[in-house]
């Protein structure tokens, strides 16, 4: 295997390589076709989610089962699967259909070892902490478990299915599965990057009437446009953003931001209609203070924190596909191709906003 390893915190990856452990009985190793950078990865990169180093990143994974451990059932060498977060899958949470808030999420995604404390890969004598989002999948090869490869049709593109495992699933599946607007109703998203864009496209295709963007991107606001927004709004060019969405909309049934700091949390609150739900997914560290107004939730307006789109990845992202294929969820206008050799170049056109989801193409993929 050959993997983006890096050393520290704030060091840049570096392709290596390594060899996996031998399978456990619920794993399997998959051959990658392409891999998403999320800005999840960059929080372990920049130390602000305590995973022990040398660690390999990546959690947007698609690919080719290679082989499989004694117990894996349903899956078999040759099935396209993408990866995406794990779970235990015996939990309350897990057992109540919201994986996402499974009670070992912590353990099986960012502790960077398998549960019994070894890992994935190893360099020599020296052990490579992987297990990110159950996968570690910037590399040529990934190991996951079972329960987080889900196997997706042979005529969808493989390379680019990747990111429908975190950032397409967060921001569609809080869309579909929390904010559930209905037609003829209006909602708002705040960053316009992957997981606010996948939340826009969800909202076109449940005929939303007034879909609005916000974003300091006006070129991103264009796209945004083009994908189903009514109304674009960049906070630098006007004099109070929240006025305006409210004039222009009577206020917006429910909205989604996906930034995570305190004053676009308030944005995306205040521009509710009363009663409105507002939606965060936006992570900018474990420990992020945000403050509101009282005022704004005891006149019956909600505001509610989702993880990975509430969603079973299972369910939504064979879903998310067939909506691809009907022409209502065109993910891949976000993509852009990088070999996986040219990681560095993609890590900084990603952390300048060139690029809205870069996509990692192993030399080896024929997908």
């Amino acid at each position: 295997m050959r993997v983006a390893i890096f050393e520290e915190a704030g060091a840049a990856p570096a392709l290596q390589e390594v060899e996996h452990t031998p399978l456990q009985d619920n794993e399997v190793l998959v051959r990658i076709a392409g891999v998403g950078i999320c800005h999840t990865d960059l929080t372990g990169l920049n130390g602000n989610v305590p995973l022990p180093t040398p660690a390999v990143l990546g959690h947007e994974g698609a690919g080719v089962v290679e082989a499989i451990g004694a117990d894996v059932e349903g899956l078999e060498a040759g099935d396209h699967v993408v990866l995406t977060f794990d779970t235990c899958g015996d939990c309350r949470a897990c057992g109540a259909g919201h994986p996402a808030y499974c009670e070992l999420f912590a353990p099986l995604n960012y502790f960077g070892t398998r549960l019994d404390g070894t890992t994935t890969m190893v360099q020599g004598d020296r052990e490579v902490h992987g297990s990110w989002f159950g996968q570690s999948s910037w590399g040529t090869h990934a190991v996951a478990s079972a329960r987080n490869a889900v196997q997706v049709d042979r005529d969808a593109p493989l390379h680019l299915l990747g990111p429908l495992g975190c950032g397409l699933l967060t921001g569609a599946g809080t869309v579909l599965n929390v904010l559930r607007p209905q037609p003829g109703q209006s909602i708002g998203f705040w960053g316009m990057g992957t997981v606010g864009l996948a939340g826009l496209m969800a909202a076109k295709a449940l005929d939303c009437e007034n879909i609005v963007a916000v974003d300091l991107n006006d070129d991103r606001l264009a796209l945004a446009r083009e994908l189903g927004a009514t109304h674009t709004f960049n906070p630098s060019s006007t004099k109070d953003v929240v006025w305006e969405i409210l004039e222009a909309t009577g206020g917006l049934d429910s909205s989604m931001e996906a930034v995570g700091l305190g004053s676009v949390v308030r944005e995306a609150l205040g521009s509710l209609r009363s009663p409105g739900v507002c939606a965060t997914v936006g992570l900018q560290t474990l420990e992020n203070d945000i403050t509101i107004d009282q005022g704004h939730l005891l006149i019956g307006r909600t505001l509610t924190g989702v993880i990975e789109g509430d969603a079973d990845p299972h369910q939504l992202i064979p879903g998310l596909i067939r909506m691809w294929q009907d022409g209502q969820f065109p993910f891949d206008r976000l993509i852009t191709e990088y070999p996986l050799e040219e990681l560095a170049t993609a890590l900084e056109d990603f952390h300048a906003g060139k690029v809205i989801k870069p996509v990692l193409i192993p030399a080896s993929s024929s997908y």
